[in-house]
């Protein structure tokens, strides 16, 4: 079986991530990696590929999954990532229940890795709040191909994404 149809087939149960054990995290990890060292797209930042609207299919990390929160306050719908490499922004956008998003500059760093630097959170979708200077980052697309993109942030974070459609 195919590396991507393994890796899709287990993070289809593990709810973005929030359900995975330490070793469906591993085994997920490993998946991921062995993608990562046959990347069509080394330099994902000058591909067309990157532009797109993403769908959240799996992460690491706790505050965009909100384990720490109790599952009320947790995303229930899908989650997005807009990234629109040629005017160098991205927005994250929770849908149901809460609506918020997030909206973000990025600056390239390597052909593949830019610093992302959040601009406005809005709560609800409506309530728009200044981010701190401090809100900011680093993101690796370490896999990108036409269907599926793998990102790995500076915290240790994996983010596997699937193409949702073209930037709005």
């Amino acid at each position: 079986m195919c590396t991507c149809v393994q890796l899709l087939e287990l993070i289809s149960r593990l709810d973005r991530g929030a359900s995975a054990s330490t070793s469906e995290k591993s085994e997920v990890d490993q998946l991921a990696q062995k993608l990562e060292r046959v990347n069509p797209n080394k330099k994902a930042l000058a591909s067309p590929l990157l532009s797109a609207k993403w769908r959240l299919l799996y992460t690491t990390s706790a505050s965009i999954l909100g384990t720490t929160k109790p599952p009320f306050l947790r995303p229930q719908g899908p989650i997005y990532q807009t990234i629109d490499a040629q005017n160098l922004t991205a927005q994250n956008q929770e849908t149901w229940p809460f609506f918020n998003q997030v909206k973000a500059t990025l600056t390239p760093e390597t052909a593949s890795r830019v610093a992302v630097q959040f601009r406005e959170f809005k709560i609800l979708g409506l309530i728009p709040v200044k981010a701190p200077p401090s809100a900011r980052g680093k993101l690796d697309t370490t896999y990108l191909d036409e269907d599926l993109r793998i990102s790995r942030g500076d915290k240790g974070n994996l983010f596997v994404l699937e193409r949702a459609g073209p930037v709005e």
